[in-house]
């Protein structure tokens, strides 16, 4: 009825933990399979209550911002990409003023230089290991030069140049025959890299390339034909991956040429997810619609001063052109 809070459920009531089973020290069969479903109904618990806790969620995050920007795993550890990626996201799926106003802007674009490296690759901490940084001759990326394509790093790689508008500097053909090739003939699912076994999250990071590729080879005029590991202990990290994948997979294309693809009842639908950013569409938008509205952090000053460390002749010509104001 309306204006009647509604009733809490059981779970969240103080005094659930002790309707656990109790065995009084006979353990049977049938106690230790209850004892594993009670177990995995508190982990599911634990997890509900951290997501529909949105401001607890907000806080942890910016005590895991690092003092010298960036985010790390936990609070008081050093700064990393993979959790700097991930706080981001999900502040972005929150989608608060609260959560973006989280984000330090300016002093996470200084992270992000301090770990830009001379050749245009990033380490995925300040003295830690090269990600990212080529095409090699398989069509894929690879983490450093000479090294075999990876389906982790493709997607990365391939999804940076997309946001910053420069697909079109891959050999795009290359990519989608290495991309193709990645999809197992009999499981159907996806490998991280030449014979390797399928993975799950692998459904995203190479399928997710799929779309990429498509809205790039449609933008050439070229428009591509596609086709669109069991017995693991389940975890978050390939739960999201695979229905991430699952979700590209169901809704695959743009507005202009979309294919929706949902198998079995309609319950099997998921909610569409941003090829590139890997949360929803509208979120994307919302954040954008944010930021949009703030100054560029950092001015592009940090950016000339590297070119100018990378370029001795741009100081001669600055010297030369400086003698002659002092002649003039």
């Amino acid at each position: 009825m309306d204006g009647v809070p509604p009733t809490p459920l059981r779970c969240f009531n103080e005094f659930h933990s002790a309707e656990m089973f109790v065995d009084d020290g006979v353990e049977t069969v049938t106690s230790v399979e209850q004892k594993k479903v009670e177990q995995s109904i508190e982990e599911v618990v634990s997890v509900y209550k951290q997501i529909h806790s949105l401001p607890q969620v907000c806080q942890f995050l910016a005590r895991c911002q690092s003092p010298t920007g960036g985010f790390a795993g936990g609070p008081g550890q050093h700064a990393h990409l993979a959790p700097t990626y991930a706080a981001v996201n999900a502040l972005c799926i929150i989608g608060t003023e609260e959560a973006y106003n989280v984000i330090d802007r300016e002093k996470l674009l200084d992270f992000l230089w301090s770990v830009k490296q001379p050749d245009g690759s990033f380490v995925m901490h300040v003295g830690g290991e090269v990600d990212v940084s080529c095409q090699n001759w398989e069509g894929g990326l690879s983490g450093v030069p000479g090294l075999e394509a990876h389906g982790g790093y493709t997607f990365c790689g391939t999804a940076a140049l997309v946001i910053l508008g420069k697909e079109h500097m891959l050999d795009l053909k290359a990519l989608l025959r290495w991309v193709i090739s990645r999809q197992m003939r009999f499981e159907g699912g996806f490998q991280g890299r030449c014979n390797k076994l399928v993975d799950g999250c692998y459904s995203f990071w190479q399928a997710g390339l799929l779309p990429l590729l498509h809205r790039a080879l449609f933008k050439e005029g070229t428009v591509p034909l596609v086709r669109a590991k069991p017995a693991r202990s389940r975890d978050f990290y390939h739960t999201c991956y695979c229905l991430s994948g699952l979700s590209i997979a169901q809704h695959f294309g743009n507005t202009d040429l979309h294919h929706e693809i949902i198998l079995g009842s309609e319950e099997n639908r998921l909610a569409p997810t941003h090829p590139v950013y890997n949360i929803c569409p509208e979120k994307v938008a919302r954040a954008l619609q944010f930021f949009l509205r703030l100054p560029v952090p950092g001015g592009n000053k940090q950016p000339e001063a590297e070119d100018r460390q990378s370029d001795p002749a741009a100081d001669n010509d600055d010297a030369s052109a400086a003698g002659s104001a002092d002649q003039s």
